[in-house]
């Protein structure tokens, strides 16, 4: 009977020390104020981020004045995220490198540049998209840069107006939508030796994503009626294993998309206020669309969770961030960010 009652006595022991253990747990601290959220980049000026908390509760503004008490500059135009770091490009011919989570100022990057547009992450290194001067189509690059000491290490000459960069397996891929005149290419770089293959697609190519099939998906805006020479839109399939073209789908006349993101084995892109949903499989554009949106200047869009974020620019006042429920079409939220809403990461 006593050693019924001691190992009864001991288990209620062993018990409450492993409920007590549990409840002595240190949580892990936070990272920051700007962790786990959405983070929207406004063009200005001045140029500012905009956060939002992911259960949509939190709002805040002007994120990168309040932290450093500085202005970012004029033209923001994309973040780019590597470990626990954000760069924050500007045109201006500067990268401000910043705790992605904080928001604290870390260095900067601007020997080397010129009007940078967009980078890219491999290892240590980063790529820098750059159109240097706009008025001349044959100085164009894309800027190495070592990330340990942030310096411009080497220039890579590509064609015209290179834009998005995206990295897969030692190649840099970036479309080309042409500056201030048009162009219909994307560069292929050999992050080993640094040359080049292009391939050929449609007018203005910009956003690009890897689909879950392993190829790149490319969207084609094609050039407007108001250019005088206008050409039709499309999406680009292309093998990444030899850069042949797997599919092209063209738009009709007169349509135009701007914007595109992926997520999940669907390609979301918008022409004239609908959103449309192309999957991996589709062997012609959709027919009809998702759902309609409501947008004076659709100019920045991204898909989570089953969530879309579109960023509705205003140039003169703050800037509109919608949030609509992909299954059902509808609008759940919206906010007032920055001036000049453009793009819209998740931190």
């Amino acid at each position: 009977m006593k050693k019924i009652i001691y190992s009864i006595l001991t288990l209620s022991l062993l018990v409450f020390s492993c409920s007590n253990d549990d409840d002595l747990a240190t949580p892990s601290e936070p990272l920051g104020d700007y962790e786990n959220g959405i983070i929207v980049s406004t063009e200005g000026g001045p140029s500012s981020i905009s956060y939002i908390s992911n259960d949509l509760s939190t709002l805040e503004n002007q994120v990168y004045f309040n932290v450093n008490n500085e202005n970012l500059g004029v033209y923001l135009q994309s973040v780019g995220f590597n470990g626990n770091k954000a760069y924050i490009v500007v045109d201006a011919g500067t990268i401000t490198v910043v705790n992605r989570y904080t928001f604290e100022k870390l260095g900067e990057i601007s020997t080397g540049l010129s009007l940078p547009r967009y980078i890219a992450f491999d290892g240590d290194t980063a790529y820098v998209s750059d159109w240097a001067d706009p008025s001349d189509a044959t100085d164009d690059y894309i800027a190495v840069v070592d990330l340990n000491s942030n310096t411009v290490t080497s220039t890579i000459a590509v064609g015209e107006g290179p834009e998005q960069v995206l990295v897969n397996s030692s190649k840099l891929y970036v479309s080309h939508k042409g500056g201030y005149s048009t162009n219909n290419i994307v560069t292929v770089v050999n992050t080993a030796d640094s040359t080049t293959d292009t391939i050929i697609v449609g007018s203005k190519p910009d956003e690009m994503a890897i689909n879950n099939q392993g190829d790149l998906v490319v969207l084609s805006g094609g050039n407007e009626s108001w250019t005088g020479n206008e050409t039709q839109a499309s999406i680009t399939k292309i093998d990444m294993s030899d850069n042949s073209i797997i599919s092209a789908l063209t738009f009709a006349d007169g349509e135009h998309p701007g914007l595109m993101a992926y997520d999940n084995g669907m390609a979301y892109y918008v022409l004239n206020n609908e959103v449309y949903g192309l999957t991996d499989a589709a062997t012609a554009l959709p027919a009809t669309s998702l759902f309609s949106i409501t947008a004076s200047y659709a100019y920045g869009l991204s898909v989570k969770n089953n969530e879309l974020f579109l960023a509705d620019a205003s140039f003169s006042a703050n800037s509109t961030l919608f949030v609509y429920d992909i299954a059902t079409g509808t609008e759940t939220n919206s906010f007032a960010v920055g001036i000049g809403a453009s793009k819209i990461y998740f931190n």
